[in-house]
């Protein structure tokens, strides 16, 4: 323990991020400390990926056994599909229950010092706890600020948490509205039209950007679209925005044109999400304290050390980790970064590798992604002075997704001409959230298309789309 401190460490918000980070500190030695004014866990666990992918889960099978035609090409015929709601949003709660007690045991196990209260930077190298009126003070050598992040609700939305509500209120699936709005088409959106589809909701898709799914490779997305949205209940409107929505029975949305801000429609419907990404939680956490700013849209200004920076300088002994950086707002990488940052405080030199942070949306299929879009690889060519070039292999002929018939989807790999090098991968299609991880571990390696050309698949596995793919890019 550093001598003349409370503790070595003390880690504001037991996200996943700061949860990671704990683990990690204690098993190189430090003593550690959370705080958390919410519930343990937080977006990740209680609101986010945990709950969302229960209803997936559930919906998904409900999906499955509803579709007399696929099952019939597998011989199998099944009758009079039924489903309890509030037995499928018990499952989300319970899973939710589960995963927040064991994240919270493991911290208890390994003698990380759990503080309830809202934690804030008191000064150099001090932590204020605020709770029920009272406040204390502990000190730390160092302090990782980790405190998540909100839901974004543009103007002119009015959220009352029941007709008009966010995902933060939509994985607790209260009620399934026969015609709902979805505003935004990224992960959040998908996901939620997904579950909703699945259990018969009509859907009206509202994208404010000229295209859908914005965030993803064109490739993909346009497949995506066909098979996600195109044969379910679901309505699109693209450039077009909710300039106001106002809760009600029904829901009344005023919907104007992106571009020239004219009003062009009033819909009425049963509900509305409002899946329209996600801002930081920087509000009130005594950076001020230290002169540290927040950049423009009120991230953490943080370096690839996951320091606080002021001024373009790192702040002594302050880090930062999680959606709070702004850099990807993903359970994941907010881990990736905690323990970079605990690694980079115990004197172990290491930067986050934000390439090959993979991403998936778990729709069904699903959507995977790491390292760059065509797009961007395109744009990083032109700066360097390279070409890049693109191979793609599809399910259709792939022999377990034929098996399985479960054949839409696509492989997509995106590459330097002159060296091979992938810059990015990315996959739509059965189990594709679980097939990016070796293209993950490819990206992290810099590994060429003409050595992952040679690497043995199993078969007949899904794998071998990206078998296929790498091999195609060598012809």
């Amino acid at each position: 323990m550093s001598y003349g401190f409370d503790y070595d460490l003390v880690i504001i918000g037991a996200g996943v991020g700061g949860h990671g980070a704990a683990l990690h500190a204690v098993s190189c030695g430090l003593k550690t400390a959370i705080i958390e004014a919410g519930d343990m866990g937080g977006t990740c666990v209680n609101r986010g990926c945990i709950p969302s992918k229960a209803l997936l889960a559930a919906s998904g099978r409900v999906r499955e056994l509803r579709d007399a035609h696929h099952l019939k090409s597998l011989g199998i015929q099944v009758d009079n599909v039924a489903f309890d709601r509030q037995a499928i949003a018990d499952h989300a709660g319970n899973l939710v229950s589960k995963i927040q007690g064991d994240l919270t045991n493991s911290l208890k196990r390994l003698g990380v010092d759990i503080i309830r209260g809202w934690g804030k930077i008191a000064g150099t190298q001090k932590v204020t706890i605020s709770s029920n009126g009272t406040e204390k003070t502990v000190t730390a050598k160092d302090i990782i600020l980790s405190p998540g992040s909100v839901p974004f609700v543009p103007p002119g939305i009015e959220v009352d948490g029941k007709t008009v509500f966010t995902s933060d209120q939509g994985v607790k699936l209260a009620s399934l509205p026969e015609w709902v709005a979805i505003i935004g088409s990224g992960y959040i959106g998908l996901e939620f039209s997904d579950v909703y589809s699945a259990l018969g909701c009509e859907i009206t898709m509202i994208e404010a950007l000229d295209q859908l799914m914005p965030g993803f490779d064109r490739d993909i997305a346009k497949l995506a679209e066909r098979v996600l949205i195109t044969p379910r209940d679901i309505e699109t409107k693209v450039g077009i925005y909710a300039k106001r929505i106002i809760p009600g029975s029904p829901v009344v949305i005023e919907l104007a044109d992106f571009q020239t801000k004219e009003d062009v429609d009033v819909i009425e419907v049963d509900a509305c999400l409002v899946a329209t990404g996600r801002i930081p939680a920087t509000k009130n956490l005594g950076l001020e304290t230290l002169g540290i700013e927040l950049d423009r849209r009120n991230y953490i200004p943080v370096d690839d050390r996951m320091a606080v920076l002021s001024g373009g300088e790192a702040v002594p002994h302050v880090w930062a980790i999680g959606d709070a950086t702004g850099k990807m707002m993903l359970a994941h990488a907010a881990s990736a970064q905690g323990i970079v940052a605990v690694d980079n405080i115990v004197g172990i030199n290491r930067v986050i590798d934000y390439r090959s942070i993979p991403a998936a949306a778990f729709t069904h299929p699903e959507v995977s992604y790491v390292g760059l879009t065509e797009v961007a690889a395109k744009e990083l060519a032109q700066a360097e002075g390279f070409e890049i070039a693109t191979s793609k292999s599809y399910f259709k002929g792939n022999s377990k997704a034929l098996a399985e018939n479960e054949s839409d989807g696509m492989a997509k790999v995106v590459y330097r001409k002159d060296t091979g090098e992938v810059l990015g991968v990315h996959i739509f299609g059965m189990h594709a959230a679980d097939l990016i991880h070796e293209a993950s571990a490819a990206i992290a390696n810099r590994q060429k298309v003409q050595d992952l050309a040679h690497l043995v698949h199993a078969h007949p596995t899904l794998s071998e789309v990206l078998d296929e793919a790498y091999k195609r890019a060598l012809v």
